[in-house]
């Protein structure tokens, strides 16, 4: 039987991402970025005599994707889930009803009552 204690609760669901895993999802953005700025560089020089206008827009991607991909790399963890939207109370433990109080003869079982639980008689 486990103890259970008055503590809050929270979900999983509702926990930050690991620190390891966050700086390995900004690492993954930056170098994917740095990969297409790549491509579009060397689109460009290859462009560059066949293709002006679409060597001068990879260019310009080329040329503004370094600045994108930092700015998205140092852009900090996401922010924490707010409290309420996370907090699960504890569940609420059944009350026992209290017992009922004994009246009148007549309400008590009849086997508790003092004449057997026979009904009362008139007599005439």
């Amino acid at each position: 039987m486990r103890k259970r204690s008055g503590a809050e609760v929270f979900r999983i669901t509702g926990a930050r991402q690991s620190l390891a895993d966050d700086v390995r999802g900004r690492q993954r953005r930056y170098v994917i970025s740095m990969s297409v700025r790549t491509v579009s560089v060397i689109l460009a020089a290859v462009l560059w005599n066949i293709e002006r206008p679409v060597a001068i827009v990879a260019l310009v991607l080329g040329a503004l994707l370094p600045y994108i991909a930092v700015v998205i790399a140092n852009a900090g963890r996401e922010t924490p889930p707010s409290l309420p939207s996370t907090f699960v109370p504890p569940p609420a433990r059944p009350m026992l009803d209290a017992a009922p109080v004994a009246g009148p003869a007549e309400s008590r079982p009849a086997a508790d009552r003092a004449d057997g639980g026979a009904e009362p008689h008139e007599h005439s």
